[in-house]
Order: C-alpha cells, then sequence, then structure tokens
C-alpha cells in the first residue's frame, strides 16, 4: 500500500549523486520526530549555518528535508537550484501549517 502522506519532489531531468540516479525524493515529513528536529538544528550549526535562529534558514529546511527523504544532505545541497527551492519550501510549509 502505497504512503499517500508523502510528498514528492519531482525532477524536471534525472538527477544523479553518487552513481545513483534520482528522479524524486518522496519526503516522509509526517514521520519526523522532534529528536530528528533538533539533530537537524546541530547538524546545520556544524555545516556552518550562522543566522542566530538555524530554524528559519535555508539549511536547516534543506536538512530536515534530507532526514524526511532518507538521503545524504550533501544530496540536497547538491540539488539543481529549482529542485532544492521546491523541497526547502515544501519543508516550511510542512512545519508550519
Amino acid at each position: 500500500m502505497e504512503n499517500t502522506t508523502a510528498r514528492v519532489i519531482a525532477f524536471q531531468k534525472p538527477f544523479s549523486f553518487e552513481d545513483k540516479e534520482y528522479t524524486e525524493l518522496r519526503l516522509e515529513l509526517a514521520a519526523l520526530t522532534g529528536r530528528d528536529l533538533l539533530d537537524a538544528s546541530r547538524e546545520v550549526r556544524a555545516i556552518g549555518e550562522t543566522s542566530p535562529v538555524v530554524e528559519l534558514s535555508k539549511s536547516y529546511y534543506a536538512v530536515v528535508g534530507a532526514k524526511a527523504a532518507g538521503v545524504p544532505v550533501d544530496l540536497v545541497l547538491a540539488l539543481p537550484a529549482r529542485e532544492f527551492s521546491q523541497m526547502t519550501v515544501e519543508v516550511q510549509s510542512f512545519l508550519f501549517e
């Protein structure tokens, strides 16, 4: 049975990362926990985010999106701008709906 709660970011063209090709990322945002969000805050600081409120930064949304998609954050950071923006907006929308 397909999980209909996942939010899907469909790519305009296939994207390759570490010898694997992706055509979409499925964000299982509803499956995230508070611990995931706290871990994301720490990871964002570790990659150099200096915003006083990291939870409002694109970097934070990228890390949370990576967790929700089950992919490395480096994959998300390497996405083309369009797909990166779609993902971060989707995460932001989910967190503040």
